[in-house]
């Protein structure tokens, strides 16, 4: 497999914390477990949030533009 068609795979948040951390604990930064542990739970509250619906759905049409 190459390195692009690896790149443009899916990953799930978990698959991409645990590369991140041990990423950082390579690099003598573990400090930064903390801080990407807490990037990856707000990532997935973000990800579940309803107004992260998809904005072409016709059900949910947008407002006119502003007039003024």
């Amino acid at each position: 497999m190459s390195h692009r068609s690896a790149y443009n795979a899916a990953v799930t948040i978990t698959a991409w914390i645990e590369f991140a951390i041990a990423d950082a604990e390579a690099r003598g930064l573990p400090a930064l477990r903390d801080l990407l542990s807490g990037l990856a739970r707000s990532t997935v509250v973000l990800r579940a949030a309803d107004w992260n619906d998809d904005a072409s759905d016709p059900r949910n049409p947008r407002p006119a533009p502003d007039a003024r």
